[in-house]
């Protein structure tokens, strides 16, 4: 499984904003079992980039 170009696309419009902000990516990861990103910036910013969702910040309760 690899990303899809649109998941791709939104990756880096997030790792942009990111940057402008000043913020750190300290982890970037791709899961193989459920297409989705995930993104770890700043001092707690968890980012989910699903394969056919927009964007979204993770709810620390859904974990």
């Amino acid at each position: 499984m690899s990303p899809t170009n649109e998941q791709a696309q939104a990756c880096l419009r997030v790792c942009q904003m990111l940057s402008n902000l000043y913020k750190d990516i300290h982890l970037f990861r791709f899961d193989d079992r459920t297409g989705d990103i995930y993104i770890l910036a700043g001092e707690n910013l968890q980012i989910i980039v699903s394969p056919n969702k927009p964007w979204r910040f993770v709810d620390e309760t859904e974990l």
